[in-house]
């Protein structure tokens, strides 16, 4: 069985997206954030979400978990369970939330109440959802601090968030994501702003609540060390849409097309003097160029890729949105797989 094709596939998966898009609405038009999105994620598997700022990552799972403004219109399919979230009503979205889905939050310093203990405002998660008094709730808090590695769990929970560093904050916003056992996490950018070795240790603490706890769990992020290191299955977004779906094995060893190539070629590697940036910038989503938006960029373009937006297609162990994949010869496109 070829690898593109996704273990979620082949088991039941807990988050379904299907034809998912996100538009908003502004006087000048509407902005195309997220165009036809279908993403699925199982349990105990790891999905990284990749790609530019810009590209659509956040956006599609804060639209997914009803968090974008009024001037959004969400279309499409996203499931949980087998529940549409899209159309639901807002008691249904705040059930959902922090019990069948959570997200971890990309600036916990900014998710946190600066005039609330940590151990308190963790008991409050647990408190929306289940029936326990509240001296349960804060004993709960407390394991919780110490399943994510924060030490001297009763002391810290009586801290308030600027007591702590970046890292143990984020440590803290993990605990609140895990309170009431959601089976799909969605960790957005969690080791923004974090050094190395700290960020090592926040991925490893996701990691093993993964396999620990059997979660279904997304990955978004623009680093790719981070998919690298994470990752089962890996989907490259562009300009609001999937353009590269494969293993994270496949990925690295031989990506598909031209943007995700031009993704690893940016990366710094030992003895290169200076980065190959991808030349160029986005496309305006106002006004989305016909057929291929990643042609003006791509130096692979042809008068081809103007005619239709491509379609992602089955090519060696990828699943790619390129019209001209079999015409390109990968190894020569990519400096890393040559």
């Amino acid at each position: 069985m070829p690898s593109w094709i996704q273990v979620s596939e082949m088991t039941d998966p807990l988050l379904c997206l299907k034809d998912f898009a996100v538009s908003f609405r502004t006087p000048n038009g509407d902005v195309q954030a997220v165009r036809g999105v279908d993403i699925s994620v199982a349990a105990g598997e790891m999905v990284g979400i990749v790609g530019e700022s810009g590209s659509g990552k956040s956006v599609t799972f804060l639209g997914v978990l009803g968090l974008l403004p009024k001037s959004a219109r969400i279309t499409g399919s996203a499931t949980v369970e087998g529940l549409e979230l899209v159309g639901a009503s807002n008691r249904t979205m705040r059930t959902v939330r922090g019990k069948k889905i959570a997200m971890i939050f990309q600036d916990p310093l900014s998710a946190l109440n600066p005039v609330y203990r940590v151990g308190y405002q963790v008991a409050e998660m647990i408190q929306a959802h289940q029936q326990v008094s509240k001296s349960e709730a804060l004993t709960r808090s407390v394991e919780l601090l110490d399943i994510v590695g924060i030490p001297q769990p009763k002391v810290r929970a009586r801290q308030y968030p600027h007591e702590f560093s970046g890292g143990m904050r984020q440590r803290v916003m993990i605990a609140m994501a895990i309170a009431n056992d959601p089976e799909v996490l969605i960790a957005d950018e969690p080791t923004t702003a974090l050094d190395v070795t700290v960020q090592a240790q926040i991925l490893e603490v996701v990691q093993r609540i993964q396999r620990e706890m059997n979660k279904a769990v997304v990955m978004i992020t623009h680093d790719l060390g981070v998919i690298a290191r994470v990752a089962d299955r890996v989907q490259v977004m562009y300009a609001g849409r999937v353009v590269e779906r494969a293993s994270v094995n496949d990925l690295f060893a031989a990506p598909t097309h031209p943007y995700t190539v031009g993704l690893l070629n940016s990366l710094p590697r030992v003895g290169q003097e200076r980065l190959q940036p991808i030349p160029g910038r986005p496309p305006n989503m106002l006004r989305p160029p016909q057929g291929c938006a990643f042609r003006a960029r791509c130096p692979h373009a042809a008068p081809v890729c103007a005619e239709k937006l491509p379609e992602l297609q089955p090519h060696a162990n990828s699943m790619t949105a390129c019209v001209r994949i079999n015409e390109i010869d990968v190894a020569e496109m990519s400096g890393i797989t040559a």
